[in-house]
């Protein structure tokens, strides 16, 4: 797991994602195709 580096600890907290967000992320970063060509990327989503 990453660490995490803050000054001040106690001005943060921890935030719960629902769990339709992160199946909507998932879902998102599966779909998303990126080509590269003559050294430029293309973002493509699939749906």
């Amino acid at each position: 797991m990453e660490n995490f580096y803050v000054k001040n600890k106690s001005k943060c907290k921890i935030v719960k994602a629902k769990p339709e967000t992160i199946e909507f992320l998932l879902n998102y970063s599966k779909s998303l195709k990126i080509t590269e060509a003559e050294g430029i990327k293309f973002e493509s989503n699939l749906n």
